[in-house]
């Protein structure tokens, strides 16, 4: 090897280097490292980097939204003639800042909160530019998602928060005060995007009257799953804790049909449809009363690098995948208005972590380190905040 090699190349040896793969940090723009994060995680979660750089190869004339910005960057880093090094995404960031206000400014936003946003977003430009297409193409008409596809995509859910309502936008800090929404396709009106290939599935909500045994159920689309976390638990554990089975008495009595009146009822969530990319948001910025603000749950939780879902309905579609963890965000710190955003990447058998322009070869054992405390919820540490896990069998 050269004397100009990067210690990245050394690192991974010139024999072991991946053809056609290139390893590009992101500059950080001040406030950026949320973002960054992100969009490493997603551009090493192949189904997704394949999209974006398809919707690039097809759309070399389209005006530019943030999916194009998007589709540019990626194209830039797959096509790099150096095999490492950093690249500075500044028209996606300017682009970011001009469609959220939220986000145009120097504060520490929320990674959870931008992944939403950039995934419902994307969906949104997606179904626009398939509805004007059909205008174009003379097919208009006939009760499809209209306007800028934006009704569509509030409706294809969002994030489920395992309480049986679908959230807009979390925030990330476990308000879940987004918009509700309700599911779609009861009657198959909006064709799926690759988005929603990628990253959508379906939960169902049972509900059990107590006083005549009736089960309806209800489904709800989701792009992410948002788990509550436990001191020294594991992924497994935050599972089972949503889809546990909860009594609805008292005040928040269910409206049985059958009863023709509020009764007592069990309700439980549980997944009917396994998406290709399974997104696990980790909630751990909560709202402490004795503090008046929200504060980090550094809480231990393991996460495997395998994971079966078990807490699958009867009739689900896919309950045997098996997934395969490819990128973990982390977060870096004591709350959820300060700190650093970091991510880890698989990459053809070998892991990576990025730092904004920093990009160094880690061993598969460093994980452990991004678990978590065993201890209490107020010391600064780096913690597992968004897991990305992409089934085994789209590999």
């Amino acid at each position: 090897m050269g004397a100009n090699i990067s210690q990245l190349e050394r690192d991974i040896g010139s024999d072991q280097f991946p053809p056609n793969e290139h390893y590009f940090g992101l500059v950080n723009f001040g406030n950026t490292c949320y973002s960054n994060s992100v969009l490493q995680a997603l551009y090493f979660c192949r189904p997704f980097r394949e999209k974006v750089l398809e919707y690039k190869a097809k759309n070399r004339r389209t005006k530019e939204t943030l999916l194009s910005c998007l589709a540019d960057l990626f194209y830039s880093i797959a096509t790099q003639k150096k095999k490492v090094g950093s690249i500075a995404p500044k028209k996606f960031i300017a682009r970011l800042r001009k469609e959220k206000e939220e986000f145009d400014n120097y504060m520490q936003q929320d990674a959870h909160e931008f992944l939403n946003f950039l995934i419902n977003h994307i969906n949104e430009i997606i179904l626009a530019e398939r509805n004007q297409a059909k205008t174009a193409g003379g097919t208009g008409g006939g009760g499809t998602a209209g306007g800028k596809g934006g009704g569509a995509a509030a409706a294809n859910g969002i994030s489920a928060n395992g309480n049986g309502t679908v959230n807009g936008l979390d925030g990330g800090y476990g308000t879940g005060n987004g918009g509700s929404s309700g599911s779609t396709n009861g009657s198959g009106n909006t064709e799926p995007t690759w988005v929603h290939e990628i990253f959508q599935g379906i939960l169902t909500s049972e509900t059990r009257c107590l006083n005549c045994e009736t089960v309806s159920s209800k489904d709800e689309n989701f792009f992410d799953l948002q788990v509550d976390v436990d001191q020294n638990t594991s992924i497994t554990h935050c599972l089972r804790c949503f889809s546990n089975t909860e009594t609805l008495c008292s005040d928040n009595k269910f409206k049985c049909d059958n009863c023709c009146s509020y009764q007592e009822a069990q309700k439980r969530m549980r997944v009917k449809k396994l998406p290709m990319i399974l997104a696990l948001h980790l909630k751990r910025f909560k709202y402490m009363e004795q503090y008046n603000r929200h504060i980090k749950v550094s809480h231990r939780v393991v996460f495997p690098l395998e994971l079966r879902l078990f807490n699958t309905s009867d009739d689900a579609v896919n309950p045997d995948r098996l997934y395969d963890l490819m990128a973990v965000v982390i977060h870096c710190g004591s709350g959820p208005n300060r700190g650093h955003y970091i991510s880890i990447v698989k990459s053809h058998g070998f892991w990576l972590l990025f730092d904004d322009d920093m990009v160094d070869k880690i061993e598969a054992s460093t994980i452990e380190d991004f678990y978590g405390l065993t201890s209490d919820i107020q010391k600064s540490s780096e913690t597992g905040y968004i897991l990305f896990y992409q089934s085994r069998d789209c590999a």
